[in-house]
């Protein structure tokens, strides 16, 4: 009984470690980026926390980044953000307030859906990875040239796309069809790098986000419907994607005719 009262304590200590850990490198990256005004040193910390990563043998390495590259991917455009709002042209208080709300968010994905392993789960983390990593990419990549964000993105949807095939059992053409996506990802944002469309949010009009995001984020959910009705009855059913295919041309047909309007992304 004793062994056992000792493996509880141990395990809510380990609980609590883990909690904090996690909350004090959501606030910690919040307060480098306030203080020094610079993204690098966040980036560097962000990096420092996936020491894990590397701690096996080099050969496992390259299994290790691919498998946590959906996370890197939202931890990155966490910062990128904090870094973003920084720069924006409202008052301080507004962009403390902003930025513990994006601080606040981060812990809750570090915390609550990352260590998720159901697929629901799965397919919700590439979503936001996604979403977010194309917003980060298009909310920095106003002076830059089309090629790194060409290939950004389509390390993105390749990432994104992985995360979700992975989960799916005795699947041994994952690879070809994650890079399969992450090109038709790229295609799209070299598009929408040469007209870039972005829309301002109610409550602080400084903060764009870009059209690009939403796109990608409504193709990304009906291939995976359609790949999940493939996977399971081994043809594509009418009844399993009619609702998504009818959400996403609703969605991307209102976005494209109806909100149009050209807005350059600027820090």
């Amino acid at each position: 009984m004793e062994f056992l009262k000792h493996f509880k304590r141990r395990s809510f200590l380990n609980e609590a470690i883990y909690v904090t850990l996690n909350i004090g490198l959501s606030v910690a990256l919040m307060v480098i980026v306030r203080v020094t005004g610079l993204i690098w040193p966040a980036l560097i910390l962000v990096l420092l926390s996936k020491w894990r990563i590397f701690a096996v043998r080099p050969q496992f390495w390259f299994a290790n980044i691919q498998a946590n590259l959906v996370s890197l991917i939202v931890s990155i455009s966490y910062v990128v953000f904090l870094f973003s709002i920084g720069n924006l042209n409202v008052n301080g208080t507004q962009i403390i307030i902003l930025q513990v709300i994006l601080a606040v968010l981060d812990a809750c994905w570090l915390l609550f859906l990352k260590p998720k392993s159901k697929r629901k789960y799965i397919v919700l983390q590439a979503g936001l990875a996604l979403f977010v990593g194309i917003t980060a990419v298009f909310v920095m990549a106003y002076s830059w040239v089309a090629t790194p964000v060409v290939l950004l993105t389509w390390l993105i949807g390749y990432a994104t796309a992985k995360h979700i095939l992975s989960n799916y059992e005795n699947e041994d053409r994952v690879v070809l069809m994650s890079l399969s996506w992450g090109m038709i990802i790229a295609e799209v944002s070299w598009i929408a790098y040469h007209w870039t469309i972005a829309y301002r949010l109610p409550f602080v009009s400084s903060l764009l986000i870009p059209q690009i995001s939403i796109v990608t984020l409504c193709m990304s959910f009906l291939a995976y419907k359609i790949y999940n009705s493939f996977y399971h009855y081994q043809k594509i059913r009418m009844n399993d994607i009619i609702l998504p295919l009818i959400f996403t041309v609703a969605i991307i047909l209102v976005l494209v005719l109806g909100f149009n309007g050209v807005t350059t992304i600027v820090s």
